[in-house]
């Protein structure tokens, strides 16, 4: 069976009774059911807190954080330390073998630099299966954080997505991109159960589609092009709604290639 990819974001990593609740449905989807499951996280919650309390300012360009060579370190030390530890800990807390590992672990994830604007923003790529594939066959549960490095050695911030979207292709592995919202939502505030790149195309020219949610969607469009499969967008408030998420249940809005 494929591997499924769950892509953790929002403020999920700042909220114990949401951790809580996404633990215990992993722990159950473990239980129930043989497919190997790899997470993917980002931790913009846990950077931001962290730049606020160095008064250090945060910018955005089209939705992507810009981070200059005087941050990456900071970033790093969020993503790759503090978020990336805090879910193993969670899973240590629900017995759950974990591993923490970052995209260039193994060379899992292939990442350049992707606009000198952005600075150390890189571009992921797929890159080899060999050690998650590894990790996976021994039942072991990766965790991985959205920081890579180029073929010269710097680090990159990767936006957690577009890491996910890389790896799956790197596994042929299913994807959810897991978020605060239900999926995407119309004019009117309603779940839109299933989305074309035409229809996402048209909800970004009139404004509804707007800022991080444009980088999510053509993640999940480029998944879903690249893997050849829908991708689901779905939220982890619901948490008894997760096991039939995790099962290929459409929950949220489910993005077809």
């Amino acid at each position: 069976m494929n591997p499924l990819i769950i892509k953790l974001g929002g403020v999920l990593l700042d909220s114990e009774e949401a951790l809580e609740r996404l633990f215990s449905a992993l722990v159950n989807y473990r239980e129930s059911h043989q497919r190997p499951l790899v997470i993917v996280h980002g931790g913009g919650c846990v950077v931001d807190e962290l730049m606020k309390g160095l008064n250090l300012p945060v910018k955005k360009k089209n939705g992507l954080r810009v981070t200059p060579a005087d941050q990456i370190d900071i970033i790093t030390g969020a993503l790759a330390g503090t978020a990336n530890k805090t879910l193993l800990a969670w899973a240590k807390k629900h017995q759950i073998a974990a591993v923490g590992l970052f995209l260039g672990d193994g060379d899992s994830v292939k990442v350049t630099q992707l606009d000198e604007e952005l600075g150390h923003v890189g571009l992921a790529q797929p890159g080899s299966p060999k050690l998650i594939n590894t990790l996976l066959e021994n039942g072991y549960l990766p965790v991985v954080s959205s920081i890579g490095v180029t073929d010269e050695g710097q680090l990159m911030n990767v936006n957690a997505d577009q890491a996910a979207t890389a790896l799956a292709a790197t596994l042929g592995a299913d994807l959810i991109l897991l978020s605060d919202v239900s999926g995407i939502l119309d004019g009117k505030g309603q779940r839109i159960a299933e989305m074309t790149a035409a229809k996402a195309e048209q909800l970004i020219e009139q404004g509804i589609i707007t800022d991080g949610m444009i980088v999510k969607v053509n993640a999940a469009l480029d998944a879903a092009r690249a893997l050849g499969r829908p991708v689901d967008i779905a939220s982890w408030r619901h948490a008894d709604q997760l096991p039939a998420l995790f099962n290929g249940m459409p929950m949220g809005t489910r993005i077809l290639a």
